[in-house]
């Protein structure tokens, strides 16, 4: 999972310059490999640069702001702020906006309140399901144009090449994974990326999960409208689009299950180890504090008591003997207990809004406070 979300953030970016020296190539007619790799190099780098500078700006605007509409638009700016001084200086914009919201994403526990963080990642949530709807719709939605464009040209020969151009595609992808690792391996003997070694099943994954998408169609829609054959590279890119959408998406889990592939739990590990952590660090915060003069012993020992239950049902979760009682089943029924009497307010809200006693305003502002106890039972 790391490699193929780590990549996707790095191939659009690549490919878009490698697109654009490629198109370049194909109007002029002629062909350098030296002038072509510098273009390349300078286009990749120079994104990264520009997207690296305009990430500190933003982040360091973000510090200072305290205004969440505002924090909330300009998170969904950033893109942009790095996207057009680099298309400006004929670097990658693509790669320049990634690289930004990597380096505002790193910094986003550290300049934005919780407030924000919840906020933020709401709109964020809805945005992209949208935006990907859409772009998805978008490429419906031109194959009726890209076959009329096409008229008169063989049905035969048209699905023949692209039925090849996406095995292609998709063998490159595989054999690039089986064979770049071994080259990998000689040059780097060093233990830890020894112990980061997988195995042929887990390549074979990752090779089938190169899926195509919106890029590829925004790419090919985005040819003057003098380039060579623009309609039959348009079509090739939906074939692809649709292949490995359709036909790898859907085959997808069926590998991975005859592969015997298996979830293995870091994530979950991972999870746990970092709850124990902050349990542990918050016990210690509170012995600190009880020696302050303005705090209150009985409000230090509730806390106490909270988190240390905490600390006793998440080593119960990792396996370990507490006090032979299951915290599980405990914490279940209090999640019960707890949820009746949040609906039991929320409907009180409800009745005193009906009523005209308070606002409908006041009755969200207050149901929200409910919510947000709510979703943390879970924690």
């Amino acid at each position: 999972m790391l490699i193929l979300e780590g990549e996707s953030l790095v191939n659009d970016g690549t490919a878009l310059v490698a697109y654009k020296v490629a198109a370049a190539a194909a109007l002029g007619g002629g062909f350098s490999l030296w002038d072509a790799g510098m273009e390349f190099v300078l286009g990749a780098s120079g994104g990264v640069l520009i997207g690296l500078a305009v990430g500190f700006v933003i982040a360091e605007i973000r510090r200072r702001l305290d205004d969440i509409p505002v924090e909330i638009t300009i998170s969904l700016l950033s893109g942009y702020a790095a996207y057009l001084p680099a298309e400006a200086l004929h670097a990658s914009g693509v790669l320049a906006a990634v690289t930004a919201g990597v380096v505002v994403g790193w910094q986003a526990p550290r300049i934005s309140s919780a407030s924000m963080r919840l906020q933020g990642f709401a709109v964020w949530e809805t945005l992209v399901f949208l935006l990907n709807a859409l772009l998805f719709v978008l490429i419906g939605l031109q194959l009726p144009l890209i076959l009329d464009g096409l008229t008169g040209q063989s049905a035969t020969t048209l699905i023949g090449q692209a039925a090849a151009v996406s095995v292609t595609v998709i063998l490159t992808r595989i054999v690039w994974g089986n064979t770049v690792v071994f080259i990998i391996r000689a040059l780097d003997r060093r233990p830890q990326q020894r112990a980061r070694r997988g195995t042929w099943r887990m390549r074979l994954i990752i090779g089938w999960s190169g899926m195509r998408g919106a890029v590829s169609l925004a790419a090919a829609l985005a040819l003057t409208p003098d380039f060579p054959q623009r309609n039959v590279v348009q079509l090739m890119t939906f074939a692809v689009i649709l292949t490995t959408l359709v036909m790898q998406g859907l085959t997808l889990p069926v590998l991975i299950r005859h592969l015997g592939v298996r979830d293995d739990g870091d994530e979950e590990r991972e999870e746990l180890t970092g709850r124990r952590a902050a349990v542990d660090v918050a016990l210690t915060r509170l012995d600190e504090l009880a020696a302050e003069e303005w705090t209150r012993d009985d409000t230090v020992a509730r806390m106490r008591m909270a988190y240390e239950y905490r600390g006793r049902r998440l080593a119960s979760r990792a396996g370990e003997p507490v006090d032979g009682e299951d915290y599980e089943h405990r914490a279940r029924k209090y999640q019960m207990m707890v949820r009746a009497v949040l609906d039991a307010q929320r409907a009180e809200l409800v009745r005193l809004r009906d009523s005209g006693t308070i606002s409908n305003e006041v009755m969200h502002r207050l149901e929200r406070e409910l919510d947000l106890e709510d979703e943390r039972l879970e924690i």
